[in-house]
C-alpha cells in the first residue's frame, strides 16, 4: 500500500487532535444567525439536525485539515450537524482495531482501496446510501467507483485525488538549454543522456526515505513503467496477482526504472535511500539536478516564494508513453469516504462529501484536486493542479490506482517497499521480484 499521511503528507505532522466546526453545532437563535451569513440554498434538501454530532477521522492533518474543515463548514452551519474531525498519523494502522472494538469514528476517510476492502470484508462498514451512489455514478468514472465496491456492495464516494508520474523540472533551465519536453520514453532517455553529458550535474534527483515506509517513491516508478510498457490489462493482472510479481513483464519494468535509479551517472545512488522524499526534488531549485519523478501532491514541498507554473521556477510534465500521440496513461491515488455506523445525520454528511458542491469547495480551498467531473479546473490553486484535474476529467485518460495501494498489505506496504530498498542498495532484479512474489499471501 502507499504511505499517505495525506498521501505522504509532505510536511511535518503534529500530534493528532479533534477539531470541531466552529458554530456548526449551534441551535436556536445563534444557529439562525450563523446560517443567515451563508447561502444555505445548496443544503436545503439535507434537512436540519439540531446539533447532532458526526465524527470523522483520516490521515489529513495540519493545513490540509483546516482546508477540509472549511469545505464542509457551510453545510454544517446550515444543517446544524456538529462535525468533529480527527486527523492522525496512526489512522491506517489503528482503524481496523478501533472498528473491532466499536470505537471507530462515524465516518472514515480511507486512503487505500485495499484498506476499504479489509474493513468491508470484516463487516465494519455500512453500505452507502442510494443517494451517495447516485452522486458517484454522476460525477465519477466507473474506474473510481470500483475501488469502493466490494463483493458488489458499494461503500463510499471518492474524495480527493492525485496523479502520479509527473516529472518536475525547471522551465528556465529547459529554455536556456533548448531542451524539449519528451513525448516518448525513448526521448526521455535521450534527454537524460543529454543532461548528463552537457549540464555539469546529474540529470535526476530523488529521495526514498520515509520512516517505516522508506522505498515507496520507487514503487511509483515501477507502477508507471508497468502501465506504460504493458498496458492496463497487465497492470490489473499484476496488482490482483493474476500474474506473479516476478512475471517477465514486471522484471522489464524494474529494469527500465533501474536505467535511471541505479545509474550513478544519472542520479546520486549513494544518497538516494537516505534522502527524505520531501527533499528529493529540491536540488532542482539549486541547479544541482534537472528532473524529479513525483506526484502532483509534491507541489506543496517547493516552499514559500517558489512559483509553480509553465513559466515559473518549477513545473512538471507527465512521464511520456512508449509511442507519441497515444492515449494518456496515468497512475494516481485518492481517498474514500466510508461509514462505520449509519443514521440520517451520518448519511447527510456522506451525501454532501460525495457531491459536486463539496468537491468544488474543497478544490477552491487550494492545495489539492478531485476527480469529480463537475469541478471547474480553472478554480484549482495552481496551473499544475488545474492540469491535473483536466487529466482526470479527460475521457481519453487511462487511469489506474496506485498499485501498491491495491495489493495486500503484506506486499504493498511491506515487501514491495523493502524490496525497492534492497534493489536500490544492489540486489539484482530477479532476487527482488522473487522475494516479493514469495511474500504474497496464499489467500
Amino acid at each position: 500500500m502507499s504511505f499517505t499521511l495525506h498521501r505522504r503528507l509532505l510536511v511535518p505532522i503534529a500530534a493528532a487532535g479533534i477539531v470541531g466546526i466552529a458554530l456548526a453545532g449551534c441551535t436556536g437563535d445563534i444557529a439562525a444567525e450563523d446560517a443567515a451569513d451563508v447561502d444555505c440554498g445548496p443544503y436545503e434538501d439535507y434537512g436540519t439536525f439540531d446539533g447532532e454530532e458526526v465524527t470523522i477521522s483520516g490521515t489529513i492533518v495540519e493545513e490540509e485539515a483546516d482546508r477540509l474543515i472549511n469545505s464542509w463548514s457551510d453545510f454544517a452551519t446550515c444543517t446544524g450537524i456538529d462535525i468533529k474531525y480527527q486527523g492522525t498519523r496512526d489512522f491506517e494502522a489503528t482503524i481496523a482495531q478501533l472498528a473491532e472494538g466499536g470505537n471507530a469514528p462515524d465516518i472514515g476517510i480511507v486512503p487505500q482501496p485495499g484498506l476499504v476492502a479489509l474493513l468491508a470484508e470484516n463487516g465494519y462498514l455500512e453500505p452507502a446510501s442510494a443517494e451517495v451512489e447516485a452522486n458517484v455514478d454522476e460525477f465519477w468514472s466507473p474506474d473510481w467507483k470500483q475501488y469502493s465496491t466490494i463483493d458488489d456492495v458499494f461503500y463510499g464516494a471518492p474524495m480527493l485525488a492525485s496523479v502520479k508520474g509527473y516529472i518536475w523540472y525547471s522551465p528556465s533551465e529547459f529554455e536556456e538549454n533548448g531542451w524539449e519536453i519528451p513525448t516518448t520514453l525513448d526521448e526521455l532517455s535521450t534527454l537524460t543522456e543529454t543532461i548528463a553529458a552537457d549540464s555539469g550535474h546529474l540529470p535526476w534527483c530523488a529521495g526514498m526515505e520515509s520512516g517505516e515506509a522508506t522505498g515507496w517513491p520507487g514503487t511509483d516508478w515501477i507502477e508507471d513503467y508497468v502501465l506504460r510498457l504493458h498496458g492496463p490489462e497487465v497492470y490489473d493482472q499484476w496488482v490482483t496477482h493474476q500474474i506473479p510479481f516476478n512475471d517477465p513483464r514486471i522484471v522489464e519494468a524494474f529494469d527500465a526504472a533501474g536505467e535511471f535509479l541505479k545509474n550513478p551517472e544519472y542520479i546520486d545512488t549513494e544518497s538516494l535511500i537516505s534522502t527524505p522524499f520531501q527533499e528529493g526534488g529540491l536540488a532542482i531549485l539549486d541547479g544541482q539536478c534537472s528532473l524529479h519523478h513525483q506526484a502532483s501532491f509534491y507541489e506543496v514541498n517547493w516552499g514559500d516564494g517558489v512559483e509553480v507554473g509553465p513559466d515559473g521556477d518549477v513545473f512538471a510534465f507527465i512521464m511520456p508513453p512508449v509511442e507519441a500521440g497515444g492515449d494518456l496513461q496515468v497512475t494516481g491515488g485518492g481517498e474514500t469516504v466510508v461509514a462505520f455506523r449509519m443514521n440520517d445525520a451520518i448519511d447527510a454528511v456522506q451525501q454532501h462529501m460525495s457531491s459536486d458542491v463539496f468537491a468544488q469547495l474543497r478544490v477552491a480551498e487550494g492545495g489539492t484536486v478531485s476527480a469529480n467531473n463537475a469541478v471547474d479546473p480553472s478554480t484549482a490553486s495552481s496551473p499544475l493542479l488545474e492540469q491535473t484535474i483536466e487529466i482526470l476529467q479527460d475521457e481519453a485518460t487511462t487511469f489506474r490506482y496506485d498499485g501498491s495501494d491495491l495489493m495486500p498489505g503484506a506486499v504493498g506496504s511491506n515487501s514491495f517497499w523493502k524490496g525497492i530498498v534492497g534493489w536500490l542498495s544492489g540486489d539484482d532484479t530477479k532476487a527482488t521480484v522473487d522475494a516479493i512474489e514469495n511474500s504474497w499471501p496464499a489467500s
